[in-house]
This record gives C-alpha cells, sequence and structure tokens, in this order.
C-alpha cells in the first residue's frame, strides 16, 4: 500500500477515514478540496489543479482524498496500487452531509479548505448526492470489479469502517513505516 484512492459519494467520511489512514500508515495525505479549492472556496484555475494532481500521481507514496474532476479521477484510480470506495446507503451519506451542515458552523468540516462557505458547499453536496449515486456510483462498482491486480476495500456499511481501521491497525508494517 503505497499509493491509496479514497472515492465516493458526498459525505461518506472519505476525509476522516483518509486522515486516520495517513496516521496509522504514515502515508502523505493529499485532500482534492484543498487542492481544487482555495481558502473562502473560490475555485483554482483548473490547469493549476491538473498540473498539482498530476505532481502528486508522479509521487511514490499517496493517499488521495476526494472526487476533484472527472478527467482527473479515472487516471487516480489507474495509477493507485490500493482502492477504497465508501458506498454506504444514500441515507447514510445524506444525513453525513446534514450533520456536516449543522456541525460545520461551530467546527470547520475536515478536509476543507479554510473558511469554506459552510451553506453554499452543502448545498453543492446535496445537488451531487443523488447524481454521483445514479450515474457514477454504478460506474465506480464496475470499475472495482475488474481490478484483480489492486488491492481493493468496498465500505458499504459505517461497521465495515470500523472493521477497515482494526485490520489496517493490526498490520506490523503500518506501525513500523508509520513511527520511521
Amino acid at each position: 500500500m503505497k499509493k491509496v484512492a479514497v472515492f465516493g459519494n458526498a459525505g461518506g467520511g472519505k476525509s476522516t477515514l483518509s486522515s486516520r489512514l495517513s496516521q496509522i500508515t504514515g502515508l502523505p495525505l493529499y485532500v482534492l478540496d484543498k487542492i481544487k479549492f482555495q481558502p473562502g472556496g473560490a475555485e483554482v484555475p483548473d490547469e493549476d489543479y491538473k498540473r498539482t494532481h498530476q505532481q502528486i500521481l508522479e509521487s511514490d507514496r499517496w493517499i488521495i482524498d476526494g472526487f476533484g474532476s472527472m478527467e482527473t479521477l479515472w487516471p487516480r484510480l489507474d495509477e493507485a496500487d490500493t482502492l477504497i470506495f465508501i458506498d454506504l446507503p444514500l441515507y447514510v451519506h445524506c444525513w453525513w452531509v446534514t450533520k456536516r451542515l449543522i456541525t460545520g458552523y461551530f467546527n470547520p468540516p475536515q478536509g476543507w479548505p479554510e473558511n469554506s462557505p459552510i451553506l453554499k458547499s452543502s448545498l453543492s453536496s446535496y445537488r451531487a448526492l443523488w447524481l454521483c449515486h445514479k450515474y457514477l456510483t454504478p460506474k465506480y462498482r464496475d470499475y472495482i470489479q475488474s481490478q484483480s491486480l489492486k488491492s481493493v476495500y468496498h465500505i458499504r456499511s459505517t461497521q465495515q469502517i470500523s472493521q477497515f481501521f482494526a485490520s489496517m491497525e493490526n498490520q506490523p508494517n503500518f506501525k513500523d513505516s508509520a513511527s520511521a
């Protein structure tokens, strides 16, 4: 596990999972929302985002959290040696977006650029939920089914998130590399 892509619908806990996995493995974490958006929520120029994304892909070790863009999504998944697809029931994603909206006013959401507009970003997440569920999630499922040379973690429940962390924490090679 050296190049890890964490992906799935909005509000699935990708940032939380990615952050904890980075702590466990010692792999550097790159949050696409922080690369694609400036503090305050303005989008960076597309060419700047793509250049930064490509530089990360060319490095030896990474965890990349998020969607980014359709143009960078599939090359990232192809480059990764480990895929973590968070595929929770749609109502869980909806609830977690709502929870993030409510708590975001008191505690900025993990993985979001500084001073991101909570309401505007949450409304965008709500719009993305159904579109991703209907159009992108089936493509993600097909993609991971076709991967025989990669480690694939298809997380379908909140219980599987806990099980995933327990299995990662019990990997002795991660503990050694994280403390090095």
